[in-house]
């Protein structure tokens, strides 16, 4: 089996305080199915900010806030949930559960996120959509990405690295963005996209599949600015 479907591709988990999530995995999205299990062994419901006044949440006693983290009105989260410390969940965040951040991340503005991991300092500040996938540490999502985990035709999702074709078994997949990663404006990654550590995604560029480490994903097309009387001739 290809490394490349491996945790430790993707993540260094040496200093993330859920790494025991993604431990004994053969395939890095086997956590998803651990999700339940794994929220039962944490302590649900401790709190340890103030809420302020037009923050919403549901199942309070599934959620836990790490201290230092700052929430904002209008700001939605439902259980269960673990938020790590010194957090920044701002206005209009959408956490809809099954959501388990590390510390220092943004959840921003009209992000939508549920099904997700963000590893120490992963950011989705701005108009973005993260489903059932992992952002590692210090990725940073630029505004308006989103994160596609559904096929069309509703069929399991599979990933291909190096020839060969897996079926994950999922019927929702997102990406999986490896530590230090950076996804350009507007950008759409497809079901089961598998991104390796330190790639730069320019903006706009819908794709899927499997990127390897250091990267530049862009498109080749040529956008030309001419002379309005030229570009009728």
């Amino acid at each position: 089996m290809s490394s490349q479907f491996h945790a430790d591709y993707f993540f260094d988990l040496s200093s993330f305080a859920h790494s025991a999530l993604f431990k004994d995995t053969e395939f890095v999205w086997e956590v998803f199915a651990r999700f339940e299990r794994y929220f039962k062994t944490q302590t649900l419901g401790n709190i340890e900010v103030d809420i302020p006044p037009g923050v919403t949440l549901e199942n309070k006693e599934l959620i836990s806030i790490g201290k230092g983290t700052t929430l904002e009105a209008g700001a939605f989260i439902r259980g269960p949930c673990v938020i790590g410390p010194h957090n920044s969940i701002r206005h209009g965040a959408y956490i809809r559960g099954n959501v388990i951040t590390g510390a220092k991340c943004v959840i921003g503005h009209a992000t939508e996120v549920k099904d997700a991991i963000f590893l120490d300092g992963a950011h989705a500040a701005h108009l973005s959509y993260v489903g059932n996938s992992i952002l590692g540490k210090e990725v940073n999502l630029g505004a308006g990405v989103k994160c596609a985990n559904l096929k069309f035709d509703d069929s399991a999702v599979s990933v291909k690295v190096d020839g060969q074709k897996i079926s994950t078994g999922l019927r929702k997949l997102g990406a999986i963005i490896g530590d230090g990663s950076e996804l350009g404006c507007n950008s759409v990654t497809n079901p089961g996209t598998l991104i390796g550590k330190g790639v730069f995604w320019y903006p706009g560029i819908n794709f899927g599949g499997f990127v390897p480490h250091q990267s530049i994903v862009r498109s080749q097309t040529e956008v030309s600015v001419l002379p309005q009387q030229q570009a009728r001739t």
